[in-house]
């Protein structure tokens, strides 16, 4: 310092002592201020959260599966006899009950030959008369030695003859009335009638042309096809307490349309497959569903053969069942995982397995334990092992609620 004192001060004139004064006046500023330490900025405040406490709960298990209608009794109407359709008595598309006329096959040649079989078994009957008489006219004269043995055999021998022949012209009688009675078909059922495949004066044949088909709508059947993989995984459930059910045929169905409306009545499983199907590595059960409104005009009912809708199995129970919302389940290149605050209100990552949607919630399967904290809200400003403050979310449908609960005790006097 002196020596900078010496060489200020070596300035010509009489101002040079005062110049060097200001000089070093100057320099001790510039000094001191570079000596101060930086001040530092203030202390990063501790990121808040909202956080839910995880808590188990018994729930109605209800898994969804793609099912597809069909009719109760879809009846195939085929003829009977060969020929001639004469006329047609329905109208297509329509309701028709048990026992309405459907068609009429020409029964001129029918009736011909019923009436052709009814003669020869009257002949049959008139032969059978005449050698029953023979027989009984022969007896008396063997025993008084007029007539020999084979007389009287004969005589038998053409009794049973007759008998024979009245037998068969009898079984002709019964299939040409047959033939003749089923010239008119019938309903055999109630139910919505189809498109006809055959119309007046084309040539059907017997028990093989398919005239047209009948479908029975009341009740009416939904077939679902359940994948391997639920089904060992329901009996695992089942054998570790997981879940409860009650007999398999005591499970019930809810139907959804595919514009998303619910249909009223509930159905009732009433069969399983005893096979999995090996294209498809499925099992086929059934639902029965009440369907009063096909009794209805076509176009008033809710439902139809061959549509695709969705069934909700109702029935399972799941005890201690853990569910979270959506939002506090995370995805990362491991699975799922949940943010969890430990009691020194710091950040744990903890990954989990979700395996359904609830709703706007998971259930969750495996990770969680009942009193753990989980964020739902704030994850851009957290990771692994930061102190945070953590806040109990409310719903908006709590927020509601208690915002409700406030006016009506302020407006109450």
């Amino acid at each position: 310092m002196n020596l900078i004192v010496q060489r200020l001060t070596k300035f010509p004139g009489h101002d040079g002592p005062r110049i060097a004064r200001m000089n070093i006046g100057l320099f001790l500023i510039l000094l001191a201020g570079c000596s101060e330490k930086a001040p530092q900025g203030p202390a990063q405040p501790i990121p808040q959260v909202k956080v839910i406490t995880v808590t188990t709960q018994t729930i109605a298990d209800e898994p969804e599966f793609i099912g597809r209608t069909e009719a109760f009794r879809p009846v195939e109407i085929r003829p009977q006899v060969t020929g001639i359709i004469q006329k047609i008595f329905f109208t297509e598309g329509r309701n028709i009950g048990n026992g309405d006329k459907l068609y009429l096959i020409d029964p001129v040649p029918f009736r011909a030959a019923y009436l052709n079989a009814k003669a020869r078994v009257a002949q049959a009957q008139t032969r059978v008369v005449q050698t029953e008489q023979d027989l009984a006219r022969v007896k008396p004269l063997l025993e008084a030695q007029a007539v020999s043995r084979k007389n009287v055999d004969d005589a038998v021998a053409e009794t049973l003859a007759a008998k024979a022949t009245l037998e068969a012209a009898e079984s002709d009688l019964v299939k040409a009335k047959f033939d003749l009675d089923n010239t008119l078909i019938t309903a055999p059922v109630s139910g919505r009638i189809g498109r006809s495949h055959f119309y007046e004066g084309q040539l059907v044949s017997a028990q093989t042309t398919l005239l047209v088909t009948i479908d029975q709508l009341d009740p009416m059947y939904v077939n679902v096809n359940v994948p391997e993989s639920y089904l060992l995984r329901r009996r695992r459930e089942l054998a570790e307490h997981k879940v409860e059910r009650p007999d398999i045929f005591q499970l019930r169905g809810v139907m959804t349309f595919s514009d998303g409306s619910v249909y009223p009545e509930e159905g009732i499983l009433d069969f399983a497959d005893v096979t999995l199907r090996p294209e498809t590595g499925m099992l086929q059960a059934r639902f029965t569903f009440p369907n009063p409104e096909a009794r209805f005009s076509p176009g008033q009912s809710y439902f139809y053969p061959g549509q695709f809708v969705k069934i909700r199995l109702k029935g399972y129970i799941r005890r201690d069942a853990i569910l979270v919302p959506q939002r506090a389940v995370q995805q990362g290149p491991k699975g799922s995982f949940v943010y969890v605050i430990d009691n020194d209100s710091k950040v744990e990552l903890r990954p989990i397995q979700a395996s359904a949607w609830r709703g706007n919630e998971w259930l969750i399967e495996s990770g969680l334990r009942s009193g753990e904290r989980i964020v739902v809200e704030g994850f851009s400003r957290i990771q692994p092992g930061t102190q945070v403050n953590a806040v109990q979310y409310q719903s908006e449908e709590t927020s509601s609620n208690n915002a409700s609960e406030k006016k009506l005790i302020q407006e109450t006097p």
